[in-house]
């Protein structure tokens, strides 16, 4: 007995210290954050701990009721619910302060996503708040349980790439389960009929948030994905995988004589293999959707280019690449503008300008990858013959090239 009550008056003395400096919880979880942003890309055995501490700590939440009642039986004492309601607290600052840094350095913040990330900025600021937190959220049981449903969902994003080595998609995917469940607790506070379709009522409610999170996705950054260096251009190095210099307006003739790269390099935390596509739209209107396969772990990010040379008639106006994932997250957007010129247009003809259905096989034999590099699967109006091929290294390219990174060099011929 004598251990149990020193652990209990040891347990006290530290939740006394905690609330006496309630603004050090944010602070630390804001800097393992950023601490776990800085090594993801290096792969620090760090950064797994931090998300994997985070991720446990939430079956506290998920638990919290047993976990009181099996200690009530095996100590013989009850943890006060004050007590407990701290520890809430406590693990949703650490929580949201922990994903804040990848969400604001992932968040296109001139698109839907800055919604998403703002939500998340004021959910942390609440967390630190006491008179919002204890006066306005707690006693108000379906927005509560809604506000961890958020965290929750915002950490997973966060963590499953990091522990997992789960893409994007299945992150989300899992994430919105788990979010999906958790919200049915909140639904049942709130629908309080007793009549025989109330069960109805409630699934049916729940399987909608799940709908409207999938049909949203695309206003939620993918957490772990971020683009270091980006470059549209006419030129290209192949030997040493560099950009020439950028450009964000030229003219017509400019654009049929040489064709256009668009440049992405894309961190990702080692060992996650994801599927993006650049998207290329003209006035709003996409014409083309190119699939590159990326590999994390390269500290400046994964390099991976396309390259057009088939363009519609009219190509005036303002183009944009979406750097996608598999599931319409958006990674970054490349934008350029395509201006008139007094001299004669080259005839489309010349340069396969109508957008393509299906790619053709390479001139020269693929690197040695799992699969081919490239998928160009654009979506015309009316079909036309194929004419997109996936790249290849050179033949006197080395098949291991620099950097330990497979090459990804679609070329849209």
């Amino acid at each position: 007995m004598t251990l149990i009550a020193s652990s209990k008056n040891l347990v006290f003395r530290i939740i006394a210290l905690m609330q006496r400096h309630p603004g050090a919880i944010a602070v630390f979880g804001f800097l393992s954050g950023v601490a776990s942003f800085v090594l993801v890309d290096r792969q620090a055995g760090l950064a797994k701990v931090l998300a994997l501490v985070l991720l446990i700590s939430w079956l506290w939440l998920i638990l919290e009721n047993v976990l009181r009642e099996r200690i009530a039986a095996r100590f013989g004492f009850e943890l006060p619910r004050p007590l407990l309601r701290y520890a809430t607290q406590m693990i949703h600052q650490e929580s949201l302060f922990f994903v804040l840094p990848f969400f604001f350095i992932t968040t296109t913040w001139n698109s839907s996503q800055a919604l998403f990330s703002g939500l998340l900025a004021a959910a942390a600021l609440v967390s630190i708040t006491d008179p919002l937190y204890y006066k306005w959220l707690a006693p108000r049981r379906w927005i509560f349980l809604a506000y961890h449903t958020l965290a929750l969902f915002a950490v997973m994003l966060t963590a499953l790439p990091i522990i997992f080595k789960l893409n994007t998609t299945q992150s989300y995917q899992y994430s919105l389960a788990a979010a999906v469940v958790l919200s049915f607790p909140s639904l049942f506070t709130i629908i309080t009929v007793r009549k025989w379709w109330r069960g109805l009522l409630l699934v049916g409610l729940t399987l909608a948030i799940g709908a409207f999170g999938w049909v949203t996705r695309t206003w939620v950054p993918p957490a772990t994905l971020w683009l270091t260096e980006v470059a549209i251009t006419t030129e290209f190095d192949d030997q040493n995988r560099s950009p020439g210099e950028g450009i964000d307006q030229l003219t017509v003739s400019q654009l049929r004589s040489t064709g256009l790269y668009a440049y992405t390099a894309i961190n990702a935390p080692r060992g996650l293999d994801e599927r993006i596509y650049h998207v290329w739209e003209h006035n709003g209107q996409e014409l083309e959707r190119i699939a590159l396969d990326i590999h994390g772990g390269r500290e400046k990010g994964y390099r991976a280019w396309t390259h057009k040379q088939n363009f519609p008639q009219d190509v005036e106006g303002d183009w944009q690449i979406q750097v996608l994932t598999d599931a319409g997250q958006l990674i970054g957007v490349l934008r350029f503008e395509v201006t008139a010129d007094g001299g004669p247009v080259p005839s489309p003809e010349t340069t396969q300008d109508e957008p393509l259905q299906e790619p053709e096989q390479p001139d020269a034999p693929p690197q040695t990858e799992p699969e081919p590099s490239v998928d160009a699967t654009p979506e015309p109006a009316e079909q036309a013959a194929p004419a997109a091929e996936p790249g290849a290294e050179p033949a006197g390219q080395p098949s291991s090239p620099p950097d330990g990174e497979p090459a990804a060099q679609p070329k849209n011929q």
